[in-house]
């Protein structure tokens, strides 16, 4: 008997290659620099939207808009963060700040 086979083994082994000498993953290009800035910047503002999105404690999300959902948690003393008022306030004309993700998915879709 021989020794047990693994899934693995029917595959080559595929050893990546590195970048030219000099070049870093971590190194971002000069004139990248800012935009990628002001997208981790929009990223972590997206971020902040999806962890209100998911708080139960301020009520469904389904069928309004973030901003009136930030309201009526407000208007029943629920103590809604001011950052996501800050940052919707910012955003009010960008769809994907305004709403939630599966919302803006069914507006698209028209469902």
């Amino acid at each position: 008997m021989g020794r047990k086979r693994f899934i693995t083994d029917s595959y080559p082994v595929v050893k990546k290659r590195e970048g030219p000498p000099g070049h870093s993953k971590r190194e971002l290009a000069p004139e990248l620099g800012e935009d990628t800035q002001s997208l981790s910047q929009e990223e972590a503002q997206l971020e902040l939207l999806r962890q209100f999105d998911l708080a139960w404690q301020y009520g469904p999300c389904t069928g309004i808009t973030r901003m009136q959902r930030w309201h009526r948690a407000e208007q029943m003393g629920l103590k809604p963060p001011l950052e996501v008022h800050q940052v919707l306030k910012t955003h009010s004309e960008d769809p994907r700040f305004q709403f939630s993700h599966q919302e803006l998915l069914d507006r698209i879709h028209g469902q």
